[in-house]
């Protein structure tokens, strides 16, 4: 029998809880979705918008740009004090030329390797016979710089100003800059100790306010996902479809056998540094820019184990030296449209396109669609018409998405190998010396091993 009191139960609801109460509950579990999973219900909305409403869909970019300059605007002051201590805690100099030779060799073998993978299926499928590459459109490309001049990329990288450098978000610099710092603090001693703490105090905070930027990640990839589709619709992936299909297999090829081969020779858990870096790629995935996520992947890498001074200074530098799905993207493009041309495709000739390649592709920015300059450059360099390239940036958005997703994950994979390789060549050194590990593996060092609190607390928010 119906009560007051059952009705009064009924309306706040099962638990008693006020309606209201219930009502806020729904909204925080809401909040409290994992990131990924917000991205995909934004994904979805996203596709939603941009296909039913064009004009609002392409009016939603300014949420992904927003997004986006929330993201740069952390990155700098978040990465280079990391750097700086990272260096800075190393034992000796040599140790951080040791880092950076292995980090370099590193990125040149397995640079290479995709590139000769994605000529491989690229020349076997034939991909680009018969494509339109006539009715593309030169006007497009206009606004994308023509090729790239080796003599700025290296003053770039030497900013006669510092803090202009930071002003333009100009990360390679930024890293030399950083270098320099720390080797003088390692050389000084204690006396750098009170910057040293200014320096971690600034990496916490920072670790705090990436953390509140990742929150509005969603936001970012509903704006994207609704301009990309309203802008660019679908119309070209039908004459394209051989292309992406080409370039997504290669990808899966990168990340389902090389990536676990690479993590097998040097034991790196690659299942488990996927999940931890798992959801940062879809970011990078959607709003198609690796730098949305390089200050969070720090934390993450940290909380996954890899030693603070070895993620601090891989990382960065691989974002412009280590391009994997990037640059296997660029080997695809250009043999498509040698066959589209009519150009020569044998073996000789497709060697030549892999070492224009494995040059031009190192110092590649970490922004949105910087593969297409890339291109560019190489297609001049080998002869092709850039007006081809034109025909591609219609589908562009589409493997973007999922070169910059693998391009994450290989730097990832990067400082973990260069990390394990640290630790099995210490273990060596102390054996070699009469005082192994009694584990065999390197001793921790708590400066650089101890989980900094803000990376895991920046891990537990961007797991939710």
């Amino acid at each position: 029998m119906e009560t007051p009191h059952t009705r009064a139960a009924t309306a706040d609801g099962q638990d008693g809880t006020p309606a209201g109460s219930a009502s806020a509950a729904r909204s925080r579990r809401w909040w409290r979705l994992p990131i990924g999973v917000q991205s995909i219900i934004a994904v979805g909305l996203g596709a939603l918008i941009g296909s039913l409403a064009p004009s609002a869909g392409e009016q939603m970019k300014i949420f992904g740009d927003l997004f986006l300059n929330l993201v740069q605007m952390v990155v700098l002051p978040l990465v280079f004090p990391l750097i700086v201590l990272g260096i800075a805690r190393m034992e000796s100099v040599k140790k951080v030329g040791r880092i950076a030779g292995k980090a370099i060799l590193y990125f040149e073998i397995v640079t290479t390797v995709i590139l000769l993978i994605a000529v491989g299926l690229a020349k076997v499928t034939g991909i680009g016979k018969g494509a339109p590459v006539g009715g593309a459109d030169p006007k497009s490309l206009q606004n994308l710089e023509q090729g790239i001049d080796f003599h700025e990329l290296i003053l770039h990288a030497v900013p006669k100003n510092i803090f202009a450098a930071f002003t333009e978000g100009n990360l390679l610099g930024a890293i030399v800059f950083a270098l320099l710092l720390g080797v003088a603090m390692a050389a000084i001693g204690e006396k750098s100790a009170p910057f040293a703490t200014l320096l971690d105090s600034v990496a916490s905070v920072m670790f705090k306010v990436v953390g509140y930027v990742i929150r509005v990640a969603p936001l970012g990839v509903l704006g994207f996902i609704s301009y990309d589709v309203a802008y660019y619709g679908f119309a070209n992936l039908k004459s394209l479809l051989g292309f992406i299909t080409v370039v997504y297999a290669g990808l899966a090829i990168v990340l389902g056998v090389i990536f676990p081969l690479i993590a097998a020779i040097y034991r790196v858990r690659y299942v488990a540094l996927l999940k931890a870096v798992g959801g940062l790629a879809g970011i990078a995935f959607v709003t198609r820019s690796s730098e949305a996520v390089l200050a969070p992947l720090m934390g993450r890498l940290e909380a996954f184990g890899i030693t603070r001074s070895t993620s601090s200074f891989v990382v960065p530098l691989g974002y412009s030296f280590n391009s994997d799905g990037s640059v296997l993207y660029q080997a695809a493009a250009l043999v498509f449209l040698a066959n589209a041309y009519g150009a020569d495709t044998s073996i000789p000739a497709l060697l030549v396109m892999v070492g224009v390649l494995v040059i031009l592709s190192k110092g590649m920015a970490g922004v949105a669609s910087a593969s297409i300059v890339v291109l560019i450059a190489a297609g001049n360099t080998v002869g092709l018409p850039a007006e081809g390239i034109a025909l591609l940036l219609g589908v562009d958005f589409i493997v973007d998405m999922a070169r910059t997703g693998v391009n994450v994950i290989g730097n990832s994979l990067a400082a973990a190998v260069v990390d394990r390789s640290e630790a099995r060549g210490e273990a060596k050194r102390r054996a070699g010396h009469g005082s192994p590990d009694p584990a065999g593996h390197e001793a921790p060092d708590p400066a650089e091993h101890e989980d900094h609190p803000s990376a895991r607390a920046l891990q537990e928010e961007t797991a939710r």
